[in-house]
């Protein structure tokens, strides 16, 4: 078990298996066009260090920061002023294994719009089950 620091919250984490080649999954998760296909407006670049802007509705703009980027395995980057997005993915038998770790939750922090942390990783928990349907279909198609 993982030593966690008093006040933080688990990661959200989510693992799928799609049926697509890996490349087709990166290019959905790793472009501007193939983000915006299924979650939101960017203005994302797949270059170490970029800073970038997700267009979050109502919640406004998002500074984003890649910190991670492994064609055509591994892609994390900062979203807001607390947490980290990470997309992993290994091709198995010519399908992807993709999983979305959501971190940087902390019971003691609030997020940019004053929400707790603890309650927002709990709509963002539910919220990354629709988003993994939408990513599904899309890649899948």
């Amino acid at each position: 078990m993982e030593n966690q620091t008093q006040g933080t919250l688990p990661d959200i984490k989510q693992t799928i298996v799609f049926n697509a080649p890996i490349q087709k999954v990166w290019n959905a998760v790793a472009t501007p066009d193939g983000i915006a296909a299924w979650f939101m407006p960017n203005n994302f670049k797949p270059e170490l260090g970029y800073e970038f802007i997700i267009e979050a509705g109502p919640f406004g703009n998002s500074p984003c920061k890649v910190t991670d980027i492994s064609p055509p395995n591994r892609l994390s980057f900062e979203w807001g002023k607390d947490w980290t997005l990470t997309f992993e993915l290994a091709d198995v038998d010519g399908k992807t294994e993709f999983t979305l770790i959501h971190s940087g939750w902390d019971v003691n922090k609030v997020t940019e719009f004053g929400q707790p942390h603890s309650v927002v990783r709990e709509i963002m928990s539910q919220g990354w089950g629709g988003i993994a349907k939408a990513l599904t279909a899309y890649v899948e198609a």
